[in-house]
């Protein structure tokens, strides 16, 4: 009998017997549901929270000036390196070789009384002065308008986006502030988009806040040094290291660094929580996988009894078979093609009811991205023929090791 026959009769053993194996393949389903389900839905969370944190600037890192000090904690007096100037940051964004998306900004004031007629708001509104990479770098919506257009940047246009907050303030309930003009310190702008509401879930205050070109922020500045800080957004995370080496040798050669030198400026990587995202998906992978491993364990078992049983039971058929030449190797190999046949049905049902549930869970938690795990599919398939082997082995040993005479003296 060769290896073909032996998976048919495999088979067949499975139809003669469909209510057992039904059931005993519905035990390994199970444990493949729980696995690949759980995996899934955290597929699924992890796919939607990387998504939204690349929106939030996790795939960036920023430029700005060194805190000067003064002193250092041993009271010893430390260099005072010059800020970084509007000129090396547009001298930057203009021979930065690597593909990204540069955002410029610089804080003119968080302590503007803004005007709009008769209405003005409290003197506690933050103006930055940004170019026009500013919005879709800091992950902001544009709820009604436009964002700048290069020229207005490169010219210095008197336009200005307003904050959700801060309109609401100025015109009420249901802003509609597009077109309008605005005041603040003196200088009067043409409000060209309002952003969508961000609520609290980043430091930066953007609901009470305006942004302007950065040339006219400079210009408000009057001569006082304003602190301009460069994003520098990739589209790869895998590439941010490579992007900031680039960015260090860049700027350090625009400030005359000197070799065996520190940086005069800072570089910091906005990754921290991406890899804290990361952390807790693995933890919760983890974990799935476990309750996972727990539950075939428990399939495991009852499939080996299953197959003891079934050992029992073809006492007769196992004899007839070795009685016309059969070698023990066949008969070890008929029972264990069938418990990994057994199982492989179990799992492809598994892994289908894993997906579906998986998926549901993650509706639940308003994640609209339907997952594949194939990864998990091609392990939960490796597991199932694990399963069956271990499983179907002892019993298959068993029933290679039987004598043909008593076997078929058997009632």
């Amino acid at each position: 009998m060769n290896l073909v026959e032996n998976v048919k009769e495999g088979l067949r053993s499975v139809k003669a017997n469909m209510l057992r194996s039904v059931l005993t393949a519905l035990i390994v389903a199970i444990g493949i549901t729980s696995l690949v389900g759980i995996l899934t839905a955290i597929d699924g969370i992890e796919y939607s929270v990387n998504e939204s944190l690349s929106s939030l600037g996790v795939n960036t890192f920023e430029i700005y000036s060194k805190w000067n000090r003064g002193t250092n904690q041993d009271g010893v007096k430390e260099k005072v390196y010059p800020r970084l100037t509007l000129q090396e940051t547009l001298k930057f964004i203009e021979q930065y070789p690597v593909q990204s998306s540069i955002c410029l900004q610089a804080r003119l004031t968080n302590l503007a009384e803004v005007k709009h007629g008769s209405v003005k708001t409290n003197p506690n509104v933050d103006v930055r002065g940004v170019n026009d990479e500013y919005v879709a770098i800091k992950g902001l919506n544009i709820q009604e308008g436009r964002n700048f257009s290069k020229f207005e940047i490169q010219n210095g246009s008197k336009v200005a986006i307003l904050g959700y907050k801060l309109a609401v303030a100025l015109y009420g309930s249901n802003p509609k502030p597009i077109n309008t003009s605005i005041s603040f310190k003196g200088t009067q702008f043409k409000v060209i988009g309002l952003l969508k509401e961000k609520g609290d879930f980043s430091d930066n205050n953007y609901d009470n806040m305006v942004i302007i070109p950065i040339l006219v922020a400079n210009q408000m500045a009057a001569g006082q040094p304003l602190n301009y800080r460069l994003t520098v957004g990739i589209q790869d995370m895998k590439e941010v290291d490579f992007a900031m080496g680039e960015a260090t040798g860049l700027m350090r050669k625009i400030r005359n660094d000197r070799v065996g030198n520190p940086n005069s400026f800072e570089l910091e990587k906005s990754q921290s929580l991406a890899e804290e995202m990361e952390n807790i998906t693995n933890g919760l992978r983890f974990g799935g996988f476990g309750v996972g491993f727990i539950t075939l364990l428990g399939a495991s078992i009852a499939l080996m009894n299953i197959m003891l049983v079934s050992v029992t039971e073809r006492t007769r058929e196992v004899g007839v078979r070795k009685a016309l030449g059969a070698t023990p190797r066949r008969i070890r190999q008929q029972f264990v093609i069938e418990a990994i046949v057994v199982c492989v049905l179990g799992g492809i049902a598994g892994i289908l009811l894993g997906i579906l549930i998986g998926n549901v869970i993650a509706r639940f938690m308003n994640i609209t991205v339907f997952v594949l795990p194939w990864f998990w599919m091609l392990v939960g398939m490796v597991i199932c023929i694990v399963v069956g082997l271990l499983s179907g082995y002892y019993p298959a040993h068993k029933a290679s090791k039987l004598d043909p005479i008593e076997s078929l003296r058997f009632e």
